[in-house]
């Protein structure tokens, strides 16, 4: 996705001439773009009246697409005391950025502010201040860009009249060009030291590319935006990165600092986890001993239901054998319960046996 973190507003411009940049941002391929509203000090109370003016066109009512539009705030910083609406625009724009003026506010923006993402510098005069890398490499660390808007230094095609009063030798006219008459030779001498100075003190990293586009003569495709910056001194793959990878991960911490209370991230939902093998094999052990123990469980509750009339039983056996034993011993059987013989115990055959040999003893003497 490629990205354009800078398309200038004033409550002077009108929704069609925001619409139709908007729409050739998009046929250039911006994904996302920042209108940007810049804001001097002191910062006015009412930030809500200033969104009220800032009108943005929706994608469903026009018929070509439009990217994804968001809001921005750059602030004209040039007293460290007057931030204290910061945090106040940080919540009511989606992007807060900072325009430096004095070394105190740039040294300020680089190591102190923290509602912050982007430092944008007005690149075409000379700065009050150095481009140190001490302190330019500890914004980056923190985590604050740079941004570099080439549109400073380019205009649009010159008027018809303009052209045709640049005649050649042969008496034709001059082929259409871009031919600058809004910016001087000293701005653009000035814009290309500045960038030259960011680039070596920062090393290429943390610069973020836009347009700062007012109408639609100030923007340019990714890939001539590309050529431009390499040819001013920062890598083609630096370049790339600040059309894409640098300013998402603004658009995305910035997006993380309004949902989240101190940069927590907000759970909304927590998808379902997917057991491991180990888990699936213990959760499969557990159900077989669940299983095992629920059987044995019904087999030990089946045995304490039976075991009172197995009991009952056996005490009805003992008697049933003492008196057929003694039944046996006089010389008759005793039937069962239900009229049949019941089974004879080692014990119920030794004392038939013990009362045989008895009787046998007792009819000896008695012959005798």
């Amino acid at each position: 996705m490629l990205y354009d973190l800078n398309i200038a507003w004033s409550p002077h411009t009108t929704a069609a001439e925001l619409d139709r940049t908007l729409r050739f941002s998009a046929s250039l391929g911006y994904n996302v773009v920042a209108v940007n509203h810049t804001i001097g000090t002191p910062i006015p109370a009412n930030i809500t009246g200033l969104l009220t003016k800032l009108e943005l066109p929706s994608s469903s009512s026009s018929q070509a697409k439009l990217p994804t539009v968001l809001r921005r705030a750059t602030i004209v910083l040039s007293d460290t005391s007057q931030n204290q609406r910061l945090p106040q625009l940080a919540s009511a724009y989606d992007i807060l950025a900072v325009r430096p003026q004095t070394d105190e506010s740039f040294s300020a923006a680089c190591q102190s502010l923290n509602d912050i993402s982007l430092i944008s510098l007005d690149l075409t005069v000379r700065q009050p201040f150095t481009f140190r890398p001490k302190p330019c490499m500890f914004a980056v660390n923190r985590g604050i860009r740079f941004e570099v808007c080439y549109s400073q230094v380019l205009q649009g095609p010159a008027p018809v009249h303009v052209l045709a009063s640049k005649g050649t030798k042969d008496g034709g006219i001059a082929q259409a060009g871009n031919i600058g008459t809004g910016v001087d030779a000293r701005a653009r001498a000035a814009f290309i030291g500045n960038v030259s100075s960011l680039i070596r003190a920062t090393r290429g990293r943390g610069i973020v590319l836009s347009s700062e586009a007012q109408s639609v003569l100030g923007l340019r495709a990714p890939a001539d935006v590309v050529n431009l910056l390499h040819i001013w001194g920062l890598s083609t793959d630096r370049a790339t990165e600040g059309l894409g990878v640098l300013p998402r991960g603004v658009v995305v911490n910035e997006g993380l600092k309004r949902s989240g209370f101190r940069g927590v991230i907000d759970i909304v939902g927590v998808a379902d986890r997917v057991p491991t093998d180990v888990e699936m094999t213990e959760a499969g052990d557990g159900n077989t001993e669940s299983a095992f123990g629920n059987a044995q469980g019904k087999k030990d509750k089946k045995n304490k239901n039976q075991e009172p009339s197995g009991l009952g039983k056996k005490r009805k056996n003992g008697d049933i054998a003492e008196t057929s034993a003694t039944g046996n011993a006089n010389g008759s059987t005793n039937p069962g319960a239900n009229g049949e013989e019941q089974p004879m115990s080692k014990r119920q055959a030794k004392k038939m046996k013990a009362a045989l040999r008895k009787k046998q003893t007792e009819d000896g003497t008695t012959g005798i």
